[in-house]
């Protein structure tokens, strides 16, 4: 099935859409207060008239720092509809971190809030940041540092003409840095449509659906799954300032009447052995939760089938590039481990080093094309003509197809253990440690080795109540799932893995300590 192309070529017009159809009705709901479909238009269309008094003009870039509100959503759509382009940046970054990106984006305005004041010292001198608009309080405003809220109250905005064509970059999204410098994502409404829309055509999806966004706004999967999405449909957005307390996040999914819950692994484990009240359990609305990021461990799975019996979980998989989803389980068909048959107007393929496509059941790398795949990355020609070839993308995932079309992530090309020219795939390892009843989550690395080339060692977080660790119990565990030559040497416990913003586990962290002999 084909999905038909498109309905809008811009943001802006689905937010004009919205307010000419459901006007006082909520589009947006953030802690006490909401704010209705007309509402949010004319603080769009306010913020941006703001932004081309301060010399914002198409082609810009504009940089958001900000952690979930409704200002965030406001600056991104604002932003677009002068036709400049949004770079929101991890806020989970540092001084350094934060000011690579604002260089390397060649972005000349800031949207930010005071808490990342200290990050950003010297920005002015050492970025080609030009003016800062601050959300909150920030005391001391002059000719640099404006007030954010100003640009809520300006009326004269009539003559600005939204600009975006389909073709258009909306977005520069900052890789995670997990493989080393962050590259910047340019996707663009093309690229974002197509992905929303094939998702729409996937199930039963309406207005009436509400959506919690609590992942943080600046990451790809919650930017367009869970921003882009329900605003495409007219859908209430409920959103979550903090994920602490992550109760507030239960309490505001039942209080909100939210259907749509989309989260990552960690998220969904942590829910499968939450004790949660009876009233929760009987009383919430929840269709569908959602699964991203990174891999679901199969007893996740299970455990949220048990306790939520009225809703499915349904794993997907995509990377930034691909803006982002390339595939999802369906709702009518799930298979445990895979994360579904590719969207409707996609192709995958698995192929070899030479890029020969493999047969059914074969593991290669996954490529992907169709109308999500990224424009290409920032300033960095070579980088992309590396990544797509002939319109298909590179992913650097490893997995393969069954007889049904449905893709199995067998784990990223650049974490393969090579151990005496056998392939050890790591994420085959951590599926089997995470079963065991001490182990709250788990990774397995490869640590060079002159006998072997690599050996695997893993890393574990252990469960609450285990104050006492025993490896050679885990060790007979896994051997009597596992060849001997997949059992890690060693087996490390930390008190927490060392995450991204979304809860994927950096494994070049972890791979750079080893190497360096930090442990054992």
């Amino acid at each position: 099935m084909k999905v038909a192309k498109y309905k809008y070529k811009n943001f802006y017009q689905m937010i004009e859409e919205n307010a000419k159809k459901l006007g006082k009705k909520t589009a947006l709901f953030e802690e006490d207060s909401k704010v209705s479909h007309q509402e949010l238009k004319h603080y769009v269309d306010s913020m941006a008239r703001y932004l081309e008094l301060i010399g914002v003009k198409k082609g810009d870039n504009v940089a958001i720092l900000l952690t979930n509100s409704k200002e965030f959503i406001i600056s991104f759509l604002a932003i677009g509809k002068l036709g400049a382009v949004p770079v929101p940046i991890n806020t989970f970054l540092k001084h350094d971190e934060i000011q690579y990106i604002l260089d390397d984006s060649d972005s000349t305005v800031l949207i930010t809030e005071t808490k990342f004041r200290k990050e950003l010292t010297g920005v002015f001198n050492n970025t080609k940041i030009r003016k800062i608009l601050w959300t909150d309080d920030y005391e001391n405003f002059d000719e640099k540092n404006l007030p954010f809220k100003e640009g809520l109250t300006i009326e004269d905005y009539e003559h600005i003409i939204p600009q975006g064509e389909l073709e258009d970059t909306a977005v520069i999204l900052y890789t995670s840095g997990t493989t080393g410098k962050p590259k910047g994502v340019m996707l663009s409404y093309k690229n974002i449509f197509s992905n929303i829309e094939n998702i729409v055509h996937l199930g039963d999806l309406s207005h009436k659906d509400r959506f919690i966004v609590y992942l943080p706004m600046f990451h790809t999967f919650t930017l367009t799954a869970t921003v882009m999405l329900p605003m495409y449909l007219g859908s209430p957005l409920v959103i979550i300032k903090s994920i602490i307390p992550f109760s507030n996040i239960f309490k505001q999914t039942l209080l909100k009447r939210v259907s749509f819950f989309m989260g990552v692994p960690e998220v969904f484990n942590a829910l499968s052995k939450a004790k949660l009240p009876w009233y929760f359990l009987m009383f919430n609305r929840l269709r569908f939760f959602i699964s991203g990021g990174s891999a679901l461990p199969e007893i996740t799975l299970k455990k949220m089938q048990e306790k939520f019996k009225r809703a499915k979980l349904l794993e997907g998989y995509g990377l930034s590039e691909c803006s982002p989803v390339v595939s999802v389980n369906l709702p009518e068909k799930q298979k445990p481990l895979s994360v579904g048959p590719p969207l409707p107007d996609y192709e995958v393929k698995i192929v070899n080093e030479e890029l020969v496509e493999l047969p059914t059941g074969e593991i290669g790398e996954i490529i992907v094309k169709g109308d999500n795949v990224m424009k290409g990355y920032y300033k960095n020609p070579e980088e992309t003509e590396r990544t797509i070839i002939n319109g298909w993308l590179l992913t650097g995932d490893l997995g393969y197809l069954d007889e049904d079309g449905f893709l199995y992530i067998v784990d990223r090309k650049k974490d393969l253990i090579i151990s005496k020219g056998i392939n050890i795939y790591p994420r085959e390892i951590e599926e089997v440690l995470n079963t065991h009843p001490d182990i709250h989550m788990s990774v397995v690395v490869g640590k060079k080795d002159p006998n072997y080339g690599e050996i695997p060692i893993a890393f574990v977080e252990l469960v609450e109540e285990i104050k006492e660790f025993d490896e050679k119990k885990i060790k007979r565990y896994l051997k009597e799932k596992l060849a001997n030559y997949k059992i890690p040497k060693n087996i490390y416990v930390m008190e927490e893995l060392p995450k991204n913003a979304t809860g994927k586990v950096l494994k070049r962290v972890l791979k750079e300590k080893l190497n360096k002999g930090e442990f054992g």
